[in-house]
């Protein structure tokens, strides 16, 4: 897959690199990454030698029919490890899981601590669970990294990628040693990760949105949906208030008109 996807997605995007001899030539660590478009899970691993493991959803590997399996050829050709999110407590539990096997193995785990695609380019908080989690159980260093641009190369409802060069500022490794056998304890994780978060800010330059990028995205959903009510209101509110209009002025027309012909009569010889 470096072949056929990443050696052509950096001959096309040609994405700048900075921080690369931030990542080890062996050994587990964990890439902490912003989320801003579905291809950062392919921009990332096409620019190192070292294969990344992410978490996907296991839908996209159980899929049945011809598409379905190519669809499961590809996401596991390109480092994609399948999560079910069934269960009691769902992908959450399933994704450290999977976190720590990967790195038990030595490789590098790639996840996003903001859980989902930044809605509007600005970087959201982290979710503890996953990230902090999978640190201390591991004791795995978390490598930041800030993706750059690649919202841009295919916005929300474009089909057709655009041409331009994007960019990766891979940070120094975080050693939370420090922190080790403490990985239950709710506030070492979130001090965990949002000191990760604060590194990868200081990369990426985003603005800072200090709320979970799924509550943004459920208030974005909900403004849009009262906006459209309202505008639909606003349309019947307009076609009342017009044939309201057209009522009056045909009775007008019509009371002119027999006051007319009353007229008409009383002068008539």
């Amino acid at each position: 897959m470096k072949v056929t996807i990443g050696g052509p997605l950096k001959l096309a995007f040609r994405p700048w690199v900075e921080g690369l001899e931030n990542v080890p030539a062996e050994g587990a660590a964990i890439l902490a990454s912003n989320h801003l478009s579905f291809s950062d899970s392919f921009f990332l691993p096409a620019v190192l030698d070292r294969k990344v493991t992410f978490i996907a959803k296991a839908e996209y590997f159980t899929t049945p029919g011809v598409k379905g399996r190519l669809t499961a050829a590809f996401f596991k050709g390109v480092g994609q490890l399948p999560v079910d999110r069934s269960g009691a407590r769902g992908a959450g539990e399933a994704a450290i899981k999977s976190g720590i096997d990967v790195l038990e193995r030595g490789e590098l785990f790639g996840l996003y601590p903001e859980g989902t695609r930044s809605p509007d380019g600005r970087l959201y908080r982290g979710k503890p669970g996953g990230l902090a989690r999978v640190a201390l159980a591991t004791g795995a260093p978390v490598i930041p990294v800030a993706m750059i641009d690649t919202e841009k190369i295919q916005p929300p409802g474009k089909v057709m990628p655009k041409l331009m060069r994007p960019g990766i500022r891979i940070g120094k490794p975080l050693d939370f040693s420090r922190y080790q056998g403490m990985e239950h304890d709710r506030f070492v994780l979130r001090a965990v990760t949002d000191e990760v978060m604060y590194e990868i800010m200081k990369l990426s330059g985003q603005e800072y949105v200090d709320m979970y990028a799924t509550a943004m995205k459920r208030q974005l959903t909900e403004a849009a949906k009262a906006e459209k009510e309202a505008e639909k209101a606003a349309k019947a509110a307009l076609a009342r208030a017009e044939k309201e209009q057209a009522e009056k002025e045909k009775a007008e027309k019509e009371k002119a008109e027999k006051e007319k012909q009353t007229e008409q009569r009383r002068t008539e010889p």
